[in-house]
């Protein structure tokens, strides 16, 4: 698959009866999640460095993201003509917040931190700093205009979007330490936590939420090395079967909650997205779709058929064996769906972006509320 650069544009006209729908234009966005949509905050943080070839196909170097370009996250906000989000704990180069903040941070989940995880920022912790955040905001923007170039405005918080991608890594971390059936019974205890933030955030004024699922887990090269040793473990596209289950139950109960706020909260857009969906079909028909490889890395160490060793991670330099090896990138990232065992190449992640931008992926359904062309700089 070919790296271009092309600008698509997506007129969405679905003429359904439909009350509460998203329209896609907002004056501001806020990002919750994991490393899906973490643009900096981990990194931010000192917990992990990232180093080239992170980031070669679009910044040019390591931006904190966790791919060679872009995420889902980017695509959407040049979707909606606005910039990328910078993320809350990076404070050097004079970061912009008026059209939006992101909280999401790699490693992240949607239950309270243990001593053993990779990140600090649950979900819950992330709602907090949101909420210091606004509090930080109208507080400076109380001493006067000058820093509405900065900030957003008041009534920002209200009309803007409010996006999730996180609860992943309670499923797929629940693999290295609960049996199948402990991680099902686990499902509405992380819902009520998420159910929770989501509360918290609308007592404080919003009322547009974004919600994706959680992608076929089984289908990441990570757990497909660590899980996948047993052939009969493997679905017929060479992803594990149990970690996919478990994500389609998450992912049942999700869209029930969801389907619940949406009653609940009358006065509030809740869609749901199914990425899990979008993202199954791309590894399913991933030749179809343009793609070389479904599962196997592109940066990373071991060569075929996954090309993934979880002593070292994508860049590093580590000495395994007796010998000094690097995880280097492979030579067209375009042609994966995976970048480094566990995230999704830039290719991929515009691919999944442009099934969501033709609103069938979504609950409800984008409608005629689309009040212009969408234009996606791909």
């Amino acid at each position: 698959m070919a790296t271009k650069t092309c600008i698509l544009q997506i007129s969405i006209f679905f003429l359904l009866p439909l009350a509460n729908s998203i329209h896609f234009n907002y004056p501001t966005v806020f990002n919750f999640g994991d490393s899906n949509s973490d643009t900096g905050n981990l990194v931010s943080a000192g917990i992990e460095t990232l180093a080239p070839p992170n980031g070669q196909s679009y910044f040019k170097t390591p931006s904190g993201r966790y791919c060679d370009g872009r995420l889902i996250v980017d695509f959407l906000m040049d979707a909606m003509n606005l910039p990328f989000l910078n993320a809350y704990l990076d404070s050097v180069g004079m970061p912009s917040f008026r059209r939006g903040c992101n909280f999401a941070a790699a490693g992240s989940t949607i239950l309270p931190a243990s001593p053993t995880s990779v990140s600090p920022f649950s979900f819950a912790v992330q709602v907090s700093q949101f909420l210091r955040f606004k509090a930080r905001v109208l507080e400076i923007l109380a001493k006067g205009k000058k820093f509405e170039k900065y900030l957003p405005t008041d009534d920002f918080f209200g009309k803007g979007l409010y996006m999730f991608d996180i609860g992943q890594n309670d499923i797929a971390g629940g693999f290295y330490s609960k049996t199948f059936d402990q991680i099902l019974a686990s499902i509405p205890t992380i819902l009520v936590e998420f159910e929770t933030g989501i509360k918290r955030l609308y007592d404080q004024g919003a009322r547009n939420f974004w919600i994706h699922n959680t992608g076929p887990v089984g289908c990441l090269t990570q757990n497909v090395v660590k899980f996948g040793t047993d052939p009969s473990k493997l679905d017929d596209q060479g992803c594990v079967s149990a970690h996919n289950q478990a994500a389609k139950t998450f992912n049942l109960q999700l869209h029930a909650l969801t389907k619940k706020l949406q009653g609940q909260y009358t006065d509030a857009n809740v869609t749901y997205v199914d990425i899990f969906s979008i993202k199954s079909n791309l590894i399913a028909n991933y030749s179809k779709n343009g793609f070389e490889q479904p599962i196997m890395a592109c940066c990373g160490y071991g060569g075929p058929p996954l090309n993934y060793d979880s002593q070292i991670s994508c860049g590093q330099t580590k000495v395994l064996n007796g010998s000094s090896v690097t995880a280097k990138g492979c030579s067209d990232s375009s042609a994966y769906v995976s970048w480094d065992g566990i995230h999704y190449t830039e290719a991929a992640n515009q691919f999944v972006s442009s099934k969501i931008l033709t609103g069938i992926y979504s609950d409800p359904p984008f409608s005629d509320q689309m009040p212009f062309l969408l234009n996606l700089k791909f």
